[in-house]
């Protein structure tokens, strides 16, 4: 997994010990005809019993693949050293290996240097994704197919098939691919804002290459945001379900079989699972790919504001009788919000009747409207509260980083 950011007990001695204490609850003078009455029933209840995910798994799992993608390898001059000791940024990285390999490096058995593409070194990746339609439309994570040249997917069933790069999302780490084959089985996509904390949940994708692994956990917490990417729109699913690297661009599914969430990260010190992973919304992953099927691009409302938190002492100034929402520190001049006229001071509590706790979740609200769209924006002022309609921008595509 692209960044290296889980496991349930179970809960068997639990059992065994209530029946335990059953039957030593017993009187001594208790005939064995009684003993077998109430062993009995105990024994036959957890043989017969559903107490069991396969359900799940059996609609789930067909709908989860492996990708598996090549590439051109990106070298950096810091991979050759400890921290970036060696070589310099923007040397050619057949230099810094000719100084490891010596000056023969890139030359054929007679000396002669061979053609650049026949030196060019390759890389390989693995990950996970998920069959989202009947037609082969495939969700996955960005980082899993990121400067790949070559996507094979592999199947349940043991085909591979190879696959078309739709669109990618670097903001929100989503690409989608195409196969085409038939007797395919997508997952059914669930509603990801009807997800609870403590919703049981299981993981499904191929851990460290060893093959399909269904994992459990719940929803530990929602609307998450890891700040370790590039500046991405992050509304993570938290759950404790085990996801390694290799699950990225797998499915976080629900009870009733549903995609809820498209794991991406993982919390560690390690690089292994502590517990804590992070799936992208199936609400969002859905909204990308209608977009991608589209017009191969995402584009993304802007309402032109820049936001803080409310503290104790600006709620107090405002009149506020507590904390929700975020505080206006500065108008975009010319931008939706200005020509709405909120101003700088104007605490925004809801967005389209979503309430607004913090940052992250108006820009995620904002950013999940089409430019062009009419929102009412509901916020404080003059110690009470107001509406105005909004008609948002569009956010413009990210920068390169060079």
């Amino acid at each position: 997994m692209k960044k290296t950011l889980l496991a349930v007990l179970a809960a068997g001695a639990l059992t065994t010990g209530a029946a335990w204490h059953g039957l030593a609850a017993d009187s001594p003078k208790a005939d064995t005809q009684k003993a077998a009455t109430i062993s009995t029933p105990i024994t036959h209840a957890i043989a017969g019993g559903r107490d069991s995910y396969a359900d799940v798994v059996n609609v789930a799992a067909p709908a989860v693949v492996t990708i598996r993608t090549e590439g051109k390898a990106r070298m950096r001059a810091t991979m050759f050293g400890q921290d970036g000791q060696d070589g310099q940024e923007g040397q050619d990285p057949e230099d810094l290996l000719r100084r490891f390999f010596g000056d023969r490096f890139g030359q054929d058995q007679r000396g002669q240097r061979m053609p650049r593409q026949q030196r060019v070194p390759r890389q390989r990746a693995l990950g996970s994704g998920v069959i989202v339609t009947s037609d082969g439309y495939i969700l996955t994570n960005n980082h899993v197919v990121d400067g790949a040249d070559e996507i094979k997917v592999e199947l349940t069933d043991d085909r591979t098939l190879s696959a078309k790069l739709v669109g990618t999302d670097k903001a929100s780490d989503l690409a989608l691919l195409k196969v085409t084959a038939g007797d395919l089985h997508p997952i059914a996509i669930g509603n990801s804002e009807n997800v609870k904390v403590g919703d049981v949940v299981l993981a499904v994708g191929n851990p460290l290459g060893v093959g399909q692994t269904v994992t459990m956990g719940i929803i530990s917490a929602k609307g998450r945001s890891t700040t370790v990417g590039d500046g991405g729109y992050e509304d993570f699913l938290q759950t404790d379900a085990p996801i390694n690297q290799g699950n990225s661009g797998g499915a976080l599914v629900n009870g009733r079989a549903e995609l809820v969430g498209i794991n991406s990260q993982i919390l560690s010190t390690s690089g292994g699972n502590i517990g804590i992973g992070f799936a992208i919304p199936s609400n969002m992953a859905r909204n990308v790919m209608d977009q991608l099927i589209a017009s191969g691009k995402v584009r993304r409302g802007q309402l032109g504001v820049i936001v803080q938190p409310v503290t104790p002492e600006a709620a107090k100034r405002a009149g506020r009788p507590d904390s929700r929402g975020v505080l206006v520190r500065e108008v975009v001049g010319g931008g939706p919000a200005e020509r709405a006229g909120v101003r700088a001071g104007d605490i925004i509590t809801a967005f389209n009747g979503a309430p607004i706790d913090e940052a992250n979740g108006l820009r995620i609200q904002v950013a999940g409207a089409q430019p062009g769209a009419t929102a009412t924006l509901t916020f404080w002022r003059d110690g009470k509260e107001q509406q105005a309609s909004v008609t948002l921008a569009e956010m413009p595509p990210p920068q390169r980083r060079t």
